[in-house]
């Protein structure tokens, strides 16, 4: 199922109303990037607009913030109202787990465009495919119709785009990752593979990732922040028996793990215990703020 929020029995209503809500992510991209301009804040953005740009124009991409990455928190930074656009913005400091290189070495590298007379940054086409990998992977998979941004980011790559550029300038690990994402593109959604110098090694995709994603996509409950379902019982005992045990596809993530045909119980385990100190921070804030009240 592609990302369309909206289907209508008119091809012709269906693209207007696609190339409407593309305006509207537009403009809230410009006017969010304009903010940032006038503060002189170097910035990317990432994820859901950028995402968005190689879909077909009678499609558009669901999102509900707009990612921005910075440096640091600067003085001018601080004294910007960010969702003063009126879209919610989701600001990084950092590209934290979604990338290893440096914020410097991805801002120089940038893209850029001019909407509205406003300047937007966003990466290379090849630093983002391989950031949208990692996020999509983050997730354990679990929403397929995501899957369509590595789709359409490999089928409408720029002419000039340099596999190199995106897959070799991370460690063999995060190359795998990338290249195997690429294949579960190739084998749920048609992805055409055939003519990429990694090929045959995309189609090679251990069994327990392909598991895991059939079992995910299989389940009705989504994982939402345990912050919001810690006053609802019933909520709370479905989040964590979702948790328990770990993704194996998210566990892997987060101990930087090999996609080889191992078993996932040590990067499991290492999650658990990388995961339960903050969330248990989290929870005794939560109940602080509550009691202050």
């Amino acid at each position: 199922m592609r990302l369309c929020l909206y289907v209508m029995e008119n091809t012709y209503d269906a693209e207007k109303y696609a190339l409407l809500i593309r305006r509207l992510h537009e403009v809230q991209v410009s006017q969010l990037s304009d903010l940032m301009n006038r503060a002189s804040v170097p910035f990317l953005i990432i994820k859901g607009w950028v995402s968005e740009l190689p879909y077909p124009s009678d499609s558009f991409r669901i999102f509900s913030d707009i990612d921005v990455v910075v440096l640091s928190v600067t003085p001018s930074l601080r004294n910007l109202d960010l969702n003063s656009t009126g879209a919610t913005v989701d600001l990084h400091i950092g590209l934290r787990h979604l990338d290893t290189l440096p914020f410097e070495t991805l801002y120089d590298k940038r893209r850029e465009v001019l909407i509205d007379g406003n300047l937007i940054t966003f990466p290379s086409a090849e630093d983002h495919l391989r950031i949208m990998a990692v996020h999509w992977l983050t997730d354990g998979g679990e929403y397929k119709e995501r899957l369509w941004d590595i789709y359409y980011a490999v089928a409408n790559r720029p002419a000039d785009f340099d596999w190199n550029k995106c897959l070799d300038v991370v460690s063999p690990t995060r190359r795998k990752w990338v290249i195997t994402t690429i294949g579960l593109a190739h084998k749920y959604l048609g992805l055409e593979i055939d003519d990429l110098p990694f090929a045959d090694e995309a189609k090679q995709i251990p069994k327990w990732i392909t598991d895991t994603l059939e079992l995910e996509w299989a389940r009705e409950v989504r994982l939402i922040p345990l912050r919001i379902a810690y006053r609802k019982p019933r909520m709370l005992i479905e989040q964590i028996r979702k948790r328990l045990p770990p993704n194996p596809i998210t566990a892997t993530i987060d101990m930087e793990g090999e996609f080889d045909d191992s078993p996932r119980i040590r990067y499991q385990l290492g999650s658990i215990a990388k995961r339960i100190p903050p969330s248990i921070m989290r929870f005794v804030d939560l109940a602080r703020a509550r009691l202050r009240r």
